[in-house]
């Protein structure tokens, strides 16, 4: 297949993309930034600096859509918050737009979302039919993502295939929110967070990018699809767990009363609770190569 990725040098792109290089296919990468593809992946993969100017003739089999500013990089101010929505929807107006004059369209668009859509719901067991409260209807999470989606889906109207993926909390090598973590552990300063019982929703990017195959692949899936590993676990779990399998242990608490002042809105990120579960991609018959957290960050920390 011929396959464009928005974001594609982020840190699940720079996994996905060599995964499908792998398989035969022809990727492009949609970068605003000049050789920053060839830096990252030699002269293997095609790079674009515009989806505007992509001609009408111009054929990609499927679109991943993965384009968007950190949002872990810096606190939530309004002129933050404005570049975390514009990085994402505007690149999605673009696809779609892109999608609706092509002469042939894409058979599918994947495209980005995150499981911070469902809110703050404690011990609530969460899979893709899940009601939204109407208390988590107001948290930017929440409505960046209910946005992003909106916008991906109108590339049905083109007769496109859409499948939206709620991504939990991504484990790899180099990257991702473990990364920052790791020093203070080691130094024997890792800690709970809040009162530790919120539920942390994981995922190891080998079943991530194998997930993403499966959906460009099988024809009959579309839809909503949470992307994590089918066993939650508490941030305690986590930390206990991440402690253990660094050498050290892990006493300290960051009271939630410190991280609010200090992290302003972007806190509910560390103290929200998302219990998800990827219900229909185990109902697919999809098999996850980690299903428990300890395995998966032994393999992320020690290969």
């Amino acid at each position: 297949m011929k396959i464009l990725i928005t974001g594609g040098t982020g840190f699940i792109g720079r996994s996905l993309s060599p995964a499908l290089l792998a398989d035969g296919h022809s990727v492009t990468i949609f970068s605003r930034y000049p050789n920053k593809v060839e830096s990252v992946f030699g002269q293997k993969i095609r790079q674009i600096n515009s989806i505007a100017h992509l001609a009408d003739h111009d054929h990609f089999d499927a679109i991943f859509n993965f384009s968007g500013a950190p949002i872990f990089a810096n606190r939530w101010s309004d002129d933050r918050k404005a570049v975390l929505v514009s990085s994402r929807i505007d690149t999605t107006q673009k696809i779609i737009a892109f999608i609706e004059r092509a002469k042939t369209k894409p058979s599918v668009l994947l495209s980005g979302s995150a499981i911070g859509i469902y809110g703050d719901q404690g011990n609530t067991l969460l899979d893709e039919s899940a009601s939204i409260p109407a208390s988590a209807q107001n948290d930017f999470g929440h409505q960046l993502c209910t946005t992003w989606e909106k916008t991906a889906e109108k590339a049905k109207i083109s007769g496109v295939r859409v499948c939206l993926l709620r991504t939990g909390l991504v484990l790899g090598k180099n990257g991702g929110f473990l990364q920052p973590m790791l020093l203070p552990f080691k130094l024997g300063l890792g800690c709970k967070l809040g009162s530790g019982d919120q539920w942390m929703s994981w995922i190891h990017m080998d079943d991530y990018v194998a997930i993403c195959k499966t959906l460009l692949e099988n024809d009959t899936l579309a839809g909503v699809f949470n992307l994590t590993a089918p066993n939650p676990v508490t941030n305690s779990q986590f930390t206990q767990i991440l402690a253990r399998l660094l050498g050290r242990r892990a006493f300290l608490t960051l009271p939630a009363w410190v991280l609010k002042p200090l992290l302003g809105e972007m806190s509910q990120l560390l103290i929200g609770s998302q219990r998800v579960i990827p219900r229909l991609l185990l109902d697919s018959g999809f098999q996850f190569k980690y299903t428990e957290l300890e395995a998966a960050l032994a393999d992320v920390l020690h290969s």
